[in-house]
């Protein structure tokens, strides 16, 4: 893969490691072999509410990239954007672009609201009971349904190769299991998780502790 930010410094990202939005961050510098740094940070514990935290990002989240001493970056599908300006992750076609995009606001719309929470739920909070799991289950598994359509049509999401709209979608689903879904039922979804894992940089997410 080839990146324009070779003769930076290495950036700086918050994040924790357990977390898909932030393992998305994490693929994306691994894939593009950009130097970075990792500082983790315990969401459970408060750490994103710090001041010097909320300095950084008034909105108290993670993942943050500090692109200089005066600069940061904040969601993670902006920063993916960031990062693969100019590189083979961001597709160079008009119209490509556009469909890696509209994947992206899907994962965050209608896939990471109801998979990730779920996830967050069962794994951080330990709430196997909790009210709100079986609407998570529907929608997460509308969600995973229309992947799969996708996907047993494409081998990736937008151009036929690997590009940020798949690191967005593969950080939450290929852990959903870890949310109460059964990814038996989507073959085509295994299939393409398989593919982004036999991509140099791409690796599995650490399940929370």
């Amino acid at each position: 893969m080839r990146t324009q930010f070779a003769h930076l410094a290495p950036f700086r990202v918050y994040g924790a490691a357990a977390s898909g939005n932030c393992h998305k961050v994490r693929l994306a510098l691994d894939v593009l072999r950009i130097p970075y740094r990792w500082h983790e940070v315990d969401i459970v514990k408060g750490e994103t509410r710090t001041p010097e935290f909320l300095a950084m990002n008034p909105n108290g989240k993670v993942p943050l990239l500090q692109i200089d001493d005066r600069t940061w970056l904040a969601e993670s599908n902006a920063i993916l954007c960031y990062l693969a300006d100019g590189t083979d992750l961001w597709p160079g076609d008009r119209l490509a672009r556009a469909q890696a995009l509209q994947w992206m606001f899907f994962e965050q719309y209608s896939h990471e609201p109801y998979i990730a929470v779920a996830r967050f739920v069962r794994r951080f909070l330990n709430k196997p009971d909790d009210p709100r799991l079986p609407e998570l289950e529907r929608r997460g598994h509308q969600a995973l349904g229309l992947m799969e359509g996708h996907l047993a049509r494409n081998d990736f999401f937008v151009a036929g190769r690997l590009t940020i709209a798949d690191i967005a979608l593969f950080a939450y689903t290929h852990r959903a299991d870890e949310a109460g879904f059964d990814l038996g039922a989507y073959p085509a979804v295994r299939a393409w998780i398989d593919r982004c894992l036999a991509q140099p940089g791409v690796t599995a997410m650490p399940s929370p502790r």
